[in-house]
């Protein structure tokens, strides 16, 4: 488990001993208890980590989605990598590895191992968790699956709304950007920000940047495995512009969340033109040293992007593996 702070102390160190306790216990004999103990009673569980899955669930009568998934998969296992926090924020990057061996939103059993990411974006206020903010990456799970997206009772596939959260990057650059930094956290968020900018900078940025993921990482891996080239999500959605809603920096780390929206106008994975409007989350999360941007991790909601251009299976198509 890597810290961006591996000495924080004081509310920040208490806030993060309740995300974890509260990740920990889900699943368990005792998460019931710790639930009780550590969700404020206005607790808003705004988004879950299988989000899509849920909304398009056969049965829409689920339990408890951390008890759900748990029956689903009962021999899971959730490592978690990346610990992140600042103010009233704690985010987690973890991992789930676990044998599907019971209904899944639909699902039946396959008996297929699966390994996938999750994270969590969580507020906490006097100990006891707010808010909680999860994504885990459906597409590779249902690939992973072998699955299609189960179909509803009512037939229907139920999209993703378009988020109307956020502040426009240029607005959040030009607002940070307007007073002199006070840490060089403050300076590492100003880069992370310019980054989604309408006018990207390359300011700040190593020159051995790595990008250890990219967000829309399925859709790279299709797009060069059924030899339609290179990704370009800027040609397919030329309008596209993105809204920062959180940025949280600690130690060296900077974790951004942002909404990237625009119209389908061109040709993306092979798919045609639609002429929708389409919007989702993505994450990433940036490593920095001595001042410079050095390596990126990003995580985009490309089942929630799927479901919203009405190609929710597109990824299960002949699937090639990437050489």
């Amino acid at each position: 488990m890597n810290h961006a702070d591996k000495n924080r102390t004081g509310e920040l160190a208490r806030n993060v001993a309740v995300a974890l306790r509260f990740k920990k216990s889900q699943g368990s004999k005792e998460m019931p208890q710790v639930e009780k103990e550590v969700l404020a009673p206005n607790y808003d569980r705004v988004r879950g980590g299988n989000f899509h899955l849920a909304s398009n669930a056969r049965d829409q009568a689920f339990p408890h989605p951390g008890m759900y998934l748990r029956t689903a998969f009962p021999d899971r296992v959730d490592v978690i990598e990346e610990v992140i926090a600042e103010g009233d924020r704690v985010g987690l990057l973890f991992r789930l590895t676990a044998t599907h061996t019971g209904n899944f939103f639909g699902i039946p059993p396959t008996g297929k191992r699966v390994d996938v990411y999750e994270l969590a974006m969580l507020r906490i206020v006097d100990g006891q968790m707010v808010e909680g903010w999860f994504m885990m990456d459906e597409a590779e799970l249902l690939m992973q699956l072998g699955a299609k997206m189960p179909l509803r009772n009512d037939g229907q596939i139920i999209a993703p709304p378009l988020p109307d959260t956020g502040e426009g990057a240029d607005a959040v650059v030009q607002r940070l950007a307007s007073k002199s930094p006070a840490s060089q956290q403050d300076s590492n968020r100003l880069i992370a920000a310019r980054s989604r900018s309408s006018t990207p900078s390359k300011e700040g940025r190593a020159a051995d940047h790595l990008q250890r993921r990219f967000g829309f990482k399925h859709l790279r891996d299709y797009s060069k495995a059924h030899g339609l080239g290179e990704l370009a999500l800027d040609a397919a959605f030329p309008d596209r512009h993105d809204r920062i809603d959180v940025l949280i920096a600690e130690g060296d780390q900077v974790w951004m969340r942002f909404n990237t929206n625009g119209t389908h106008q061109a040709s993306l994975c092979g798919l045609p033109p639609t002429g929708k409007r389409v919007g989702v989350p993505v994450v990433s999360i940036m490593n920095f040293a001595d001042g410079k941007w050095k390596d990126s991790w990003t995580f985009a909601d490309e089942l929630g992007l799927l479901l919203q251009l009405g190609a929710p299976d597109l990824l299960l198509a002949s699937r090639v593996p990437v050489k």
